[in-house]
């Protein structure tokens, strides 16, 4: 395969990992500290990375220079992650997954800002009925609420979290010194595991870990392996290989995996015409991965 096509196969995993994260996360959320939970969930995903990266030898003293750089990458991670948990407190996991969408559309104006990726007429299209869609199901498919701007709490401070993570991909790319996806990606992963340690020791202290119920391990486990190492070195993968719009793209896909986890779960399905706007998203994935 060529380097594009295992950037889009990357991303398409990556899609369906961080789906997860939500459909679990909306189930988990409401009983423990953002903070704690993310805490635990970095600390086992740099234990597994430590582990991975030391096997296959490329971790050299050179991928530690400029330590501040993973610093940097570190907390707009941490950002992201926290504001997720703290809006699945409050919001619909597939209303927040939606927000999720508007992520590409920003990947693209911080792409062309830091690396002066350009965008296609059809790629401004497809970012704008994607956009739409969001827009659709983040104000629950209500004209009124729109012309309103009626945004949930949940949605308000997971759309910041957004912002952390669209500004990720193009800073991947200007930061990353010819490092392997895996070493660059246990660096960042540590140092967010140390903002994080720092930012939650207090709600560390404070939670009762031996009460806590068995969803909520579920999904630190889940979210440690699957939605943070691993999706860690995808999204750092297809970065290095495809445009930041493109990278971002797939985030179009999260709301139907949300569904589909949803089912499977036995949460059940949202409204048709909630349905309606995450079709557009779909529709918004399809033009930005033709080729030009």
């Amino acid at each position: 395969m060529s380097p594009q096509a295992l950037g889009h196969l990357a991303m398409l995993s990556f899609s369906a990992l961080v789906a997860g994260s939500f459909a679990l996360g909306s189930m988990a959320a409401p009983h423990i500290a953002p903070t704690a939970l993310n805490a635990v969930r970095f600390l086992l995903a740099a234990a597994l990375l430590s582990v991975v990266a030391a096997a296959s030898g490329k971790v050299t003293r050179a991928s530690m220079a400029a330590p501040w750089r993973y610093g940097v990458l570190g907390g707009l991670l941490v950002g992201y992650f926290v504001l997720m948990f703290e809006g699945l407190k409050t919001a619909a996991p597939v209303s927040l997954s939606t927000v999720f969408t508007l992520t590409p559309l920003m990947a693209a104006g911080f792409g062309w800002f830091l690396v002066r990726q350009r965008m296609t007429r059809r790629m401004a299209l497809a970012l704008a009925i994607g956009a739409s869609g969001a827009l659709w199901v983040i104000f629950r498919a209500d004209l009124g609420a729109l012309m309103r701007l009626e945004i949930g709490r949940g949605e308000m401070v997971y759309f910041w979290g957004c912002v952390a993570h669209a500004l990720y991909a193009p800073m991947v790319r200007k930061l990353n010194r010819g490092e392997p996806a895996l070493v660059f990606t246990l660096w960042t992963n540590l140092a967010g595991t140390v903002l994080l340690l720092i930012w939650g020791g207090r709600d560390l202290l404070a939670t009762d870990w031996l009460a806590l119920p068995g969803i909520v391990w579920i999904t630190i486990v889940y979210t440690a392996v699957a939605a943070t190492a691993a999706t860690f070195v995808l999204l750092q993968f297809a970065a290095l290989r495809l445009p930041s719009a493109k990278v971002m793209a797939y985030t179009y896909l999260t709301p139907t995996w949300v569904i589909l986890w949803q089912i499977v779960l036995g949460q059940g399905v949202p409204p048709a015409l909630i349905l309606g706007g995450v079709a557009l998203t779909v529709l918004a994935l399809v033009l930005l991965l033709k080729e030009e």
